[in-house]
């Protein structure tokens, strides 16, 4: 067996035998892919897939489009593109050393401010810079998708990274560190928040972070006889319905990433850390409803506003 073909076998098994190993688990970003797919032209479309055949070869980024099985070229690119979102979150593998060390950046995937919950309303930290740097990253990817001096291969690595940041930045516990007695440096997006007791064992812990997170599988569960990209098409579908680009289009705010992390931010009082919220006790199913229609609504503008500025960018 060639190199070339263990890697391919070995990135495969990763791809295929564990898709919700991450499901903005992997599940929610695969959904903006598709939303965004779904509002691109077909220019745009043969662009960036021409892009992001062209990745370094270190990062992976075109191998994947190997590990599709028969289906039409259509279908194929559709997935592929929508696998592409995840990509920042498989580069964390500790598994594949040279891979990690050179794209695994992992203060890019938030920017969080540090607040007090005072009243029920969120109240900015005096003298705390807001953590991480999703919203600088998301503006230097763009600056790269749009620079023609900027070689192919590496514009690959910047598309890759604008997809995941621009879903991850629509979560709304990657725009906050809440500050409470018991965590005076912030809860680290929500991270130290535990909805499981306090005495359960580490490996069994949920934390509110991981909820949210994962909060599309918490409302419609995957059926087994199913396929994946079924299963992703039929919930975006529903969000596209109930979020429509044309009751969406007004707000887009493309490029404006601040605004963004902005819109999300503003969710941490009003809808995450809401009054039946309570450590370490299970949420409620009205609070888990609302979650889902809060996470609806900001995948879908998700989708859109990549898409809209793919459009713009690679299709004319």
């Amino acid at each position: 067996m060639t190199k070339h073909a263990a890697k391919f076998l070995i990135l495969a098994f990763i791809f295929l035998a564990v898709p919700n190993a991450m499901a903005w688990d992997d599940v929610g970003h695969k959904i903006t892919g598709y939303i965004a797919w779904q509002r691109m032209s077909p220019r745009a479309r043969e662009n960036v897939i021409k892009i992001f055949r062209s990745g370094p070869e270190d990062s992976d980024i075109s191998t994947f489009f190997m590990a599709f099985g028969p289906m039409s070229e259509e279908h194929k690119r559709l997935e592929y593109f929508m696998f592409m979102p995840t990509w920042a979150d498989v580069v964390r593998d500790r598994a594949f050393p040279v891979r990690f060390s050179k794209y695994n950046k992992s203060d890019w995937h938030y920017t969080s401010e540090f607040w007090k919950q005072v009243d029920g309303k969120a109240v900015i930290e005096p003298g705390k810079v807001a953590d991480g740097q999703a919203v600088i990253q998301l503006a230097n990817a763009e600056n790269a998708l749009r620079d023609p001096g900027v070689s192919i291969a590496d514009k690959a690595v910047s598309l890759a990274w604008f997809l995941h940041l621009s879903g991850d930045i629509h979560q709304p516990l990657h725009t906050s560190s809440r500050i409470t007695d018991r965590e005076p440096e912030g809860d680290r997006g929500g991270n130290t928040f535990l909805l499981t007791p306090e005495a359960t064992k580490r490996e069994e812990q949920v934390n509110l972070h991981a909820f949210w997170d994962s909060i599309v599988g918490r409302n419609i569960p995957y059926n087994a006889g199913l396929c994946e990209a079924d299963y992703i098409r039929n919930v975006a579908e529903s969000m596209m319905s109930r979020y429509s680009f044309e009751g969406s289009k007004s707000v887009l705010l493309l490029s404006k990433f601040s605004d963004w992390q902005k819109e999300s931010f503003s969710l941490t009082s009003s809808d995450v850390f809401r009054a039946d919220l309570v450590r370490f006790e299970t949420p409620t199913d009205s609070y888990r409803r609302n979650a889902y229609a809060v996470s609806e609504q900001r995948l879908a503008m998700a989708g859109y506003r990549i898409g809209e500025t793919l459009n713009e960018i690679f299709g004319k």
